[in-house]
């Protein structure tokens, strides 16, 4: 019996039972390309801002310095960090530029000898639970504020720099907490878009080579079939990798319960020791936490700080480029706390752990592309702008099938004598 469908071999015999089952799995594929159409229909548009946006903060801090060279960059120094004042003047010098009720967020540690601290400060205003934002930098080597920048007033929708908008519109489509949850919602039924996808690219009867290269010399309606069937496949593991870090980023605690549930004893990024109760005694401050915590672990950059977010948090301090931890991630943070001085966690890929606490830490790495260095990064840059392509493409597809069904139908109304 010779093949009567374009989903079978011209040159293969097939069985009556082949074919049956072939109709079976060409049936069942039509149900999920119907969900796959209206998943991406529905969130596609979505899809292809995540994607853009987040092309973009793949090199966030090249592009934030690039465009802040006058709040960022200072003469170099040869003594470089040697040369540095304490941490503790510096940020009293920060403080100095903002009124007294600012509280310290976090700090960027200068990236080289010719970059500026940058602390992140908010500060209340005359409505509660509401916020102003600001940056403020800092000379290190002269403990002398370059700058401050306005991030976001409190009533205020947009932030004012170009980089923390495009943050804000990727984790939360710049609608705060409730923005994330939804953001991190989306981010579950595209996995699921996703994998539907494979479903309807998987060739039924072997046409891998039609399947994962696109025709030369192609009408614009294969080659756009073209375009959506191969930035979908090659792009597959890398954009199921960054959705699913990114439901764990914008959803920790629903994702922490399923990994806890397969890997018992793993800890989330909310799961942060807590420093002892104050007994009257005041915090140590972040610079003397950074003292401590270079004394025990000096190798390594230090890249950023976080201060106690309460009186019962802890200080956290980022290390980049930890000698001897790993080729694709050597990032070390340790947590001290806050009135001891005690260094209560420190975690590295070195440190022994479950296979979901191993899992869950590679979620910003992947999410970003710094596991793998430049390599890394470029590849999740170039997934990112797949996104639109693949919302395009699958727009122009849905089109085109329309069309051809409304010329279907109106060819048979006139077959059958009807106006």
């Amino acid at each position: 019996m010779k093949p009567t469908s374009p989903y079978l071999l011209p040159s293969v015999a097939y069985s009556t039972s082949e074919l049956r089952n072939l109709n079976r799995l060409k049936a069942r594929r039509k149900r999920w390309l119907d969900v796959h159409l209206w998943l991406g229909l529905t969130l596609g548009f979505f899809l292809a801002l995540f994607g853009l946006t987040g092309s973009v903060l793949v090199f966030y801090e090249e592009i934030d310095n690039l465009l802040n060279t006058d709040l960022r960059q200072i003469p170099a120094q040869t003594k470089g960090e040697s040369a540095y004042h304490p941490l503790s003047e510096i940020l009293a010098a920060a403080k100095t530029s903002l009124p007294s009720e600012a509280k310290l967020g976090f700090v960027d540690y200068p990236a080289d000898n010719e970059t500026t601290y940058k602390f992140g400060f908010n500060f209340p205003t005359t409505t509660p639970e509401k916020i102003d934002e600001w940056f403020v930098y800092v000379d290190p080597y002269q403990a002398r504020v370059i700058g401050k920048q306005l991030i976001k007033k409190a009533d205020e929708l947009l932030p004012h720099p170009l980089i923390p908008f495009v943050f804000r519109l990727h984790f939360a489509l710049l609608a705060g907490e409730t923005g994330g949850i939804i953001v991190g919602i989306m981010g579950v039924i595209l996995v699921f878009s996703l994998l539907t996808g494979l479903i309807v690219w998987w060739p039924l009867t072997g046409h891998w080579r039609r399947a994962l290269t696109i025709k030369h010399h192609a009408s614009a309606k294969r080659l756009n079939h073209d375009l959506h069937q191969t930035f979908g496949f090659y792009s597959f593991p890398v954009l199921l990798a960054i959705l699913l870090s990114g439901v764990y980023m914008n959803l920790p605690d629903p994702f922490m319960v399923l990994v806890k549930q397969l890997s018992p004893g793993t800890q989330g990024f909310n799961d942060t020791p807590h420093s002892s109760p104050a007994q009257g005694r005041s915090p140590i401050g972040l610079g003397q936490a950074l003292t401590i915590a270079r004394n025990r672990y000096p190798e390594g950059r230090v890249d950023w700080l976080s201060n106690a977010e309460s009186e019962t948090g802890a200080y956290i301090i980022g290390i980049s480029d930890v000698p001897g931890l790993s080729r694709f991630w050597s990032e070390r943070q340790i947590s001290i706390d806050q009135y001891s001085g005690a260094i209560l966690k420190a975690q590295d890929p070195s440190t022994r752990q479950t296979a979901g606490q191993t899992f869950v830490e590679w979620q910003w790495p992947l999410h970003s592309g710094r596991a793998f260095g430049w390599p890394g990064r470029i590849t999740v840059f170039v997934a990112g702008l797949a996104c639109p392509v693949l919302f395009i493409t699958g727009v122009i597809r849905w089109l085109q099938k329309r069309r051809a069904k409304k010329v279907k139908r109106e060819g048979s109304k006139k077959h059958l004598g009807f106006p």
